[in-house]
């Protein structure tokens, strides 16, 4: 131990030292830090496994027993492993097969622990361009749901005699291969404390040369499943997934829930789908992009281009990536939900669910009110904004007049018969008078229309301050632009 803390600490110490003599040398100082990070975090890390231990030891450490999602664990395990993979050019499989039971109860925390230390070890001990698989699977045993995990991988192997110590503190195999590895050989220890306070078992298999398996098995409480698909009853749903067993998987869950299903393997399959839909005018409900399509194609590209098709479209995709790291590119394309592989059932079917049932109130909420009878004054400078405005009101059968600056709405508002003009839509910024000015006249012109009727900034200035001065002139609220049409819909059936 006092090797395997003291070698990133000299690191450290050494960094340092280099970078302050070397401080007016950005490169050198840029190295020296990059290498700093490395060893702080090897050593925040054996630090780590040092109190995990010290814990475990004296009986101090605390298993929660709370709810989960076991697509969640796995989705956030497969995002911290497969860089590691990838580093060293690993073929890396990441399966879930038959699994039952989703909402588990148990320490998701330390389970990820585990099954982070396992793969990290495959990954450190098998040489570059190696072989690695991850699978999980479950069994029922009475009112329990073993989880069953299991790592193979064709690295350097162990020798039986290691393999009979290997759960023992701070033990190491004494090669030259393995002495190169950073390590302070309590990680197996640990899991193997981890995997007992769980009621579990964990056995390792291994030769040398030719590689290891590893097994744990862990029995967890589990609740029922319950999925939410009452919408995707009889609604179809466009799936692009070029994997084949991706394919079978989406089938299965999809028909189990009684969608009708379109499988298409590339993007100009999709575009085809989709326009046969159209044709037949019987239109999807829903897209579901996969994580593989075909040679060359970019899912980015394909949902960008399903969405300026049919923008109500709800497009959910199904990535191995972090959701955060992808999900303002994925906003940009129109994609408008995330499922985790691994793809289970009850988050597939409810999160498609919950898109279309937030597509049809969606829908529903930016249709158009009827305001036939209603007369509307719209204030506007700019004639683009004016054409778009009386575009998106027309859908309303308002009757709708229209003045490009403030003082010709005044004009019209003192013009007409009192009670002419139900609602105002004012612009601020605009020549002769600006909207503030010619809603203080308007409230101030004496008529009880004038004290009463509707007048709304419509405007791009959108701070608080404007919004307050707005209230000061006598607005009565505050549309932003550019118009969100959904809320100018809702506004509208409000007020009219």
């Amino acid at each position: 131990m006092s090797h395997d803390i003291r070698t990133p600490m000299n690191a450290i110490v050494g960094m340092t030292a280099l970078a302050k003599k070397h401080i007016d040398e950005k490169a050198r100082v840029a190295d020296a830090l990059s290498k700093i990070e490395v060893a702080s975090a090897h050593l925040l890390s054996l630090i780590n496994e040092v109190l995990d231990m010290s814990r475990i030891n004296s009986g101090r450490m605390h298993l929660e027993e709370a709810p989960f999602a076991l697509g969640d664990l796995l989705h956030e395990l497969l995002v911290i492993v497969r860089p590691q993979m990838e580093a060293k050019g690993h073929a890396f499989r990441f399966e879930a097969e038959d699994i039952a039971a989703e909402a588990l109860r148990g320490d998701a925390l330390r389970l990820r622990q585990i099954y982070v230390n396992v793969l990290s070890n495959a990954a450190k001990y098998t040489n570059d361009g190696g072989e690695i698989s991850a699978r999980f699977t479950q069994r029922m045993e009475g009112e329990k749901c073993v989880l069953c995990f299991v790592c193979r991988d064709n690295g350097i192997g162990m020798s039986p005699q290691f393999v009979a110590r290997i759960f023992e503190p701070f033990e190491r195999a004494n090669t030259s291969t393995i002495s190169r590895i950073e390590g302070t050989g309590l990680g197996m220890s640990i899991v193997k404390k981890l995997v007992e306070a769980m009621g579990g078992t964990i056995a390792v298999e291994s030769e040398p040369g030719k590689g290891t398996d590893v097994s744990v098995e862990i029995p967890l409480d589990f609740e029922p499943l319950q999925v939410n698909a009452s919408a995707l009853r009889g609604s179809a749903v466009l799936v692009v997934e070029a994997d084949p067993a991706m394919r079978e998987r989406f089938q299965r869950y999809l028909g189990d829930a009684e969608a009708r299903v379109t499988l298409v393997s590339s993007a100009s399959e999709a575009v085809s789908a989709l326009s046969d839909a159209d044709f037949r005018s019987d239109p999807f409900s829903g897209v579901i992009l996969g994580k593989a399509l075909g040679p060359g194609e970019n899912i980015f590209d394909l949902a960008s281009y399903l969405h300026k098709s049919s923008p109500a479209l709800p497009i959910l995709l199904v990535s191995e990536h972090n959701w955060e790291e992808i999900e303002y590119r994925a906003g940009r394309c129109g994609i408008s939900g995330f499922v985790p592989l691994p793809v289970f059932r009850k988050t597939l079917l409810n999160r498609l669910d919950e898109a279309l049932r937030h597509t049809g109130e969606q829908n529903a909420f930016s249709a158009a009110p009827d305001l036939s009878g209603r007369r509307i004054l719209l204030c506007e400078d700019n004639f683009i904004n004016r054409e778009i405005a009386c575009e998106l009101l027309a859908a309303t059968r308002a009757e709708v007049e229209t003045a490009e600056d403030g003082a010709r709405a005044v004009d019209l508002f003192l013009s007409g018969e009192e009670g002419r003009y139900d609602l105002i839509l004012m612009d601020i910024q605009m020549p002769v008078m600006d909207g503030y000015e010619a809603t203080r006249r308007i409230r101030g012109c004496g008529r009880a229309d004038g004290r009463d009727v509707k007048i709304y900034a419509m405007t791009a200035n959108t701070f608080a301050e404007d919004i307050a001065k707005a209230r000061e002139a006598g607005m009565n609220g505050h549309i932003a632009k550019p118009i969100d049409v959904t809320k100018l819909m809702q506004l509208l059936r409000q007020i009219l």
